[in-house]
């Protein structure tokens, strides 16, 4: 981020909320989180806004504002969760917060539309499973990860209002514990903790504190900030690189058109696909597809195909397949990305959306064959953008939910619109990939 607007000890009664109302911080928001200059007056509105909220509810004092971007998984549609490779990218859509550090170690954040979370400092001691599944685990959580690797923590207030959408596949959840390291990592360790050291102490937090166990991507995604690649071949120790590519500067925007499928019953459908993937990997000899090769399956089919398809049902061995041919094009995809190769990268997008509605099939649930909103989606999609160079595909985890399209940027608009009129008013989002991930931006 730009060093001048790096300002410690800001009191927003003294002036901040008129810096940023006058444009002090428009370098910040046009260059480091990419909010396309249209966006940029009701950007400053919107922090503005957050700050008087702070100042109701916490008064003046060190203040100081924060950003952290939600994210899209771009490639490698279901295949961390058995060691492969994955391409994600940070969005402008963020959670934002304004924050000032306060002394007796208490650390309590309001967010908008939400009860405030309190957490004492005894609550960094252990998880507490009453607890799980609750924002204070996930803070009480974060604290815990800093101490552990030997850094600083203390008390703060906090506002936060975020517009990274809830069950669009952006990862609310994952901003949320970034921006609480993100805080920590300014107001008591200078910054000098990276955004992958945050990632992962966010990872720690959801599995061990808030009692769900997440992979990495989502962290690191909106930590790290741009495309990111992540190898997950040693879980332990995953490859992350950051890929410098400007997809606007190649002429697209990305979209994500939620088609408001109810997930309230999938959960079985989402466990059944890394379920599946390990049961063939049993039948290899190996925990995870990652360790064996797609010519190993092949020559398994080949001696006992009627007892694999009998014992693990067809399905378990396209998914299986389906991961093989995904891991390897996010290799492809990723060294496209390096090259600037924008053509290599997008048949990739295609054929991963062809790949995950065959051999995958999350695109929608056999447990209510009538509503298939991702299928009407992408239907639309390929037909708007036929000759055009936009593609698309299933974003996230499917079944439900949301889709992905690069859209040529001049016709967002317009393909907003069609959206919209079928699956509802704010449908579509036009987004933008977002240069830097966590931040201090005042």
């Amino acid at each position: 981020m730009t060093g001048e607007l790096r300002i410690p000890g800001h009191h927003f009664e003294k002036g901040g909320r008129k810096l940023i109302l006058s444009g002090g911080i428009d370098s910040a928001l046009t260059e480091g989180l990419s909010v396309p200059a249209e966006s940029v007056p009701a950007q400053r509105e919107r922090y503005a806004s957050a700050a008087d909220a702070f100042l109701a509810k916490y008064g003046d004092g060190d203040v100081s504002l924060y950003s952290v971007g939600g994210r899209s998984e771009i490639s490698g549609n279901h295949t961390d969760h058995n060691h492969g490779r994955v391409i994600a990218a940070s969005v402008n859509l963020d959670i934002l917060a304004v924050a000032k550090p306060v002394p007796g170690g208490v650390i309590r954040i309001q967010s908008e539309g939400f009860p405030e979370d309190v957490v004492e400092p005894s609550a960094v001691d252990a998880p507490d499973k009453s607890k799980f599944f609750t924002s204070a685990a996930l803070i009480a959580g974060m604290e815990k990860a800093f101490l552990a690797a030997g850094y600083e923590v203390g008390g703060f207030d906090a506002y936060t209002t975020s517009n990274v959408l809830k069950g669009s596949g952006i990862s609310s959840s994952a901003a949320f514990e970034v921006m609480v390291g993100n805080i920590l990592n300014h107001l008591y360790n200078g910054g000098k903790v990276s955004n992958v050291e945050i990632a992962k102490m966010a990872q720690f937090s959801e599995n061990v504190y808030f009692g769900k166990p997440c992979g990495l991507m989502d962290q690191t995604a909106c930590a790290v900030g741009g495309f990111i690649t992540i190898d997950f071949a040693d879980p332990a120790a995953p490859v992350i690189e950051k890929l410098d590519f400007d997809l606007a500067a190649a002429g697209y925007r990305l979209c994500i058109v939620n088609t408001g499928g109810n997930h309230a019953d999938l959960n079985a459908d989402y466990a059944s696909v890394p379920a599946e993937m390990k049961a063939v990997a049993k039948e290899l000899g190996v925990s995870v597809l990652r360790e064996t090769s797609r010519e190993a399956l092949d020559a398994l089919l080949a001696k006992h195909g009627k007892y694999l398809r009998t014992y693990l049902g067809d399905r378990a061995i396209l998914r299986a397949y389906h991961f093989f041919a995904e891991n390897d094009r996010v290799a492809a995809q990723a060294d496209a990305l390096r090259r600037g190769d924008i053509e290599g990268f997008k048949a990739g997008v295609t054929a991963s959306g062809n790949s995950s509605f065959k051999y995958l099939q999350n695109v929608y649930t056999t447990v209510n064959i009538a509503e298939q909103g991702l299928s009407l989606a992408l239907c639309m999609t390929e037909e708007f953008l036929r000759g055009t160079g936009g593609v698309c595909r299933v974003h996230g985890g499917g079944f439900a939910g949301t889709i992905q399209a690069f859209v040529p940027s001049g016709l967002t608009a317009a393909y907003a619109e069609k959206m919209n009129a079928v699956f509802g008013e704010g449908a579509c989002h036009i987004l933008s990939v977002r240069r830097d991930g966590a931040c201090r931006i005042l």
